[in-house]
């Protein structure tokens, strides 16, 4: 496939993810679709060399592996990335009926680092999940309104002349959506919801719902170089996680994917990469494939990880902002990322190794470090490591307008993306001796 075409494939995919449980139930069919088998955690699990699994957690993370045949001297190779999305969270008492009742909005709160001003004057909707009983048991169901449903409206100019120089926005009062007229009643909304679901609105019990942006996503720029939407950070990196994995195999190695939820509010959840997902997940398929522990720990101190979230690109009206030359460019390549302070994982050992990776996958990377004086944002990678410890290397793909509601990335930077997974996934790394890691097919 062409830039362009992979390109067109993400964008698909993002459009039909507008929350972390959509981009997880998209990511598990396409699995499906390729022979994965499902595995709960409930569940027992039998595992057998050569076949390919999956399991989720809170239907808002997933974690898929390929078993290869030749495990004698095995490793885990991991790429990460994470589901979510800065955006507002709606509210259990989700109704505000005010100006003397000629207005109802609802009541949501900030999820996330989001840029509050993108938000505004745009058609937004509302997607999630919703919790409905059905007898005995309490099911969970995906919910997305496929229609222009919910705005929050600026303030004119002529009442706020302050709009333009630094306004600070209160996310209890200038960020609260706008649903309907003097018409809309008490409960209008989870009639709405119940009405989507085809349930008695009685019958639901519990939801987690998002706000997201309706604007359809856009390959533009005078050579159709960019790409725009919604959740690039970090969906581009978790798709290309999925396309590396469909793609990519090594017989020695159990080749994994792991999607994780609540990045962007810290991961300390079940679910998120501070939680205990990844390593039992890990430690059940050991045990089922009949492994010791301590065959476990060896194939963990040979084992690597790419934690894949996305980095700034050098932004055209403000190039002051990143660092003179550790500064990252849209379509020239992948970027790995490094902190003294160790907010990324990189070292010298993951980097050299990563750029062995890209070399063999011609694909060009970049270097991203802060400037001296900005404090960066962290990631997936250090927060996984305090439970499965292993090399790793923070890597990710170049954007603007990064926590946006509609971000920009480059045409190119996808595909460059999945080779090098795919090359990672199609290769075996193995300790070999107290200073050194091979790399073989």
């Amino acid at each position: 496939m062409d830039f362009k075409k992979v390109s067109e494939d993400l964008l698909s995919f993002v459009q039909q993810s507008p929350t972390a449980f959509h981009a997880v139930n998209n990511i598990a069919e396409r699995l499906k679709q390729d022979g994965f088998v499902q595995l709960l955690e409930g569940d027992h699990w039998d595992i057998e060399k050569g076949k390919k699994y999956f399991t989720t957690r809170n239907d808002s993370s997933i974690i898929a592996f390929k078993v290869g045949n030749n495990l004698e001297h095995y490793s885990f190779n991991i790429a990460t990335a994470h589901s979510d999305s800065p955006t507002y969270k709606l509210k259990e008492n989700t109704e505000l009926q005010v100006v003397k009742n000629h207005y109802m909005q609802l009541n949501t709160e900030g999820y996330g680092g989001m840029i509050d001003n993108t938000w505004f004057d745009r058609p937004l909707s509302i997607a999630g999940r919703v919790l409905v009983k059905e007898g005995d048991s309490f099911v969970s169901k995906l919910f997305s309104i496929d229609r222009d449903l919910v705005m929050i409206p600026n303030v004119a100019i002529h009442m706020n002349r302050k709009v333009n120089d630094g306004y600070s926005y209160n996310k209890q009062v200038d960020l609260l959506p706008l649903f309907g007229g003097a018409d809309c009643q008490s409960g209008d909304f989870m009639k709405l919801v119940a009405k989507e679901l085809g349930v008695d609105v009685n019958d639901i019990y519990g939801h987690d719902l998002f706000l997201y942006n309706r604007q359809s996503p856009s390959i533009w720029g005078a050579h159709e170089e960019f790409i725009s939407s919604g959740h690039l950070d970090d969906l581009q990196c978790a798709y290309s996680a999925m396309s590396a994995l469909l793609n990519g195999y090594n017989d020695q190695s159990i080749d994994v994917m792991a999607i994780f939820d609540n990045e962007e509010v810290g991961s300390g959840t079940k679910q998120g990469a501070d939680s205990t997902f990844l390593y039992d997940t890990l430690t059940r398929v050991n045990a089922a494939l009949g492994m010791s522990n301590e065959d476990y720990l060896r194939a963990v101190a040979s084992s690597f990880m790419l934690s894949a979230d996305n980095a700034h690109a050098v932004h055209p009206n403000h190039p002051e902002y990143t660092d003179v030359n550790n500064c990252v460019y849209m379509n020239e390549g992948v970027v790995v990322k490094t902190h003294a302070g160790q907010k990324y994982c990189s070292d010298a050992v993951s980097s050299a190794i990563f750029k062995g990776y890209a070399k063999n996958a011609n694909v060009p990377l970049q270097y991203f470090a802060n400037r001296s004086d900005k404090a960066g944002g962290s990631t997936l990678g250090n927060i996984s490591q305090a439970h499965v410890s292993l090399n790793s290397v923070d890597i990710g793909l170049p954007q603007l307008a990064m926590h946006s509601s509609y971000e920009t990335a480059g045409i190119k930077d996808t595909k460059y993306m999945i080779d090098v997974m795919t090359e990672f996934y199609n290769s075996h790394v193995e300790a070999n001796g107290p200073h050194s890691l091979k790399v073989t097919k």
